[in-house]
């Protein structure tokens, strides 16, 4: 298996420790960015603990405070010289109307902006290490229709299912942009679909969140089973070409609705993305 540098977000729980526990078990040298560095702090020790690998390390990075992105980006490029992979895995659900920091509506901002705003900073980086980026989304993606970008702050009609399935849809054409703007530079990108994790996650989405989340509980699979796919993507020595932007579950190639195809709308959220992020975007 060859060294590996990866980047990963939301390690500290669910898939996303998961996918960490099996990539640091295969000797990828770690990055968790982590909100809570304390909570870092003891997952970094339990890894080590667990696999015997010490090559991992904590980076502070609330993803919807789009600075604290800028920073943990620059605390990257101050010590690495290439990145190999990045897994955009944090996310979340609110049940109420909520803007971060800087004034997105939050589901957006740490599903969508803040990972935005970290892929495009680490650029550099992630051209040099001819990278691998996996965006964790979702099925939820069915919900949402290409339309909802033209009130993205859902300020006049917010649900959070809406705002979730719009947040795993914009992933998608996130890969899909990807792959078309810089699969010639040797990036490649990936989207997924973990399962019906039985996690934490639905907490704070409200009470149809928790109706779904109880409807679903009998066919729900445990998160070290959801994080099979990321595991794959990230850990598979080689991936053919052909499979740069697409859509996975289950370790395979799936489809996607037709709206997540939607060349116009995956144009449109880049420049959205781009005009709300400006003060915090690279001159690439």
């Amino acid at each position: 298996m060859p060294f590996r540098t990866t980047v990963i977000t939301g390690a500290t729980s669910g898939i996303g420790k998961e996918t960490a526990l099996a990539l640091a078990k295969i000797d990828h040298a770690l990055y968790l960015l982590v909100r809570d560095v304390q909570k870092g702090e003891a997952l970094k020790k339990e890894l080590i603990a667990a696999s015997g690998n010490r090559s991992i390390f904590v980076v502070h990075c609330d993803l919807a405070d789009m600075q604290s992105v800028v920073n943990a980006a620059n605390e990257l490029k101050g010590k690495l010289f290439a990145i190999n992979v990045l897994i955009n895995n944090a996310g979340g659900i609110n049940a109420k109307r909520q803007e971060s920091a800087d004034g997105v509506e939050l589901t957006f901002a740490m599903n969508h902006l803040g990972h935005f705003v970290l892929t495009m900073n680490l650029m550099p980086l992630l051209q040099k290490g001819q990278a691998r980026v996996i965006n964790v989304s979702s099925e939820a993606h069915k919900a949402a229709r290409p339309q909802y970008l033209n009130d993205i702050q859902f300020s006049n009609d917010y649900s959070p299912i809406k705002a979730y399935g719009l947040a795993k849809l914009c992933n998608i054409y996130f890969t899909l942009a990807l792959a078309e703007r810089y699969g010639n530079l040797g990036i490649t990108a990936y989207a997924l679909h973990p399962g019906v994790v039985s996690t934490a996650f639905w907490k704070d989405a409200g009470f149809w969140g928790n109706i779904l989340s109880w409807l679903a509980r009998p066919f729900m699979i445990s998160a070290e089973k959801g994080a099979q796919t990321s595991i794959f993507l990230a850990g598979a020595v080689k991936l053919s070409p052909k499979l740069n932007g697409q859509y996975f579950k289950k370790g395979e190639v799936t489809k996607t609705t037709l709206a997540a195809q939607n060349a116009s709308a995956r144009n449109k959220l880049w420049q959205i993305s781009e005009q709300m992020a400006a003060p915090f975007l690279p001159a690439l």
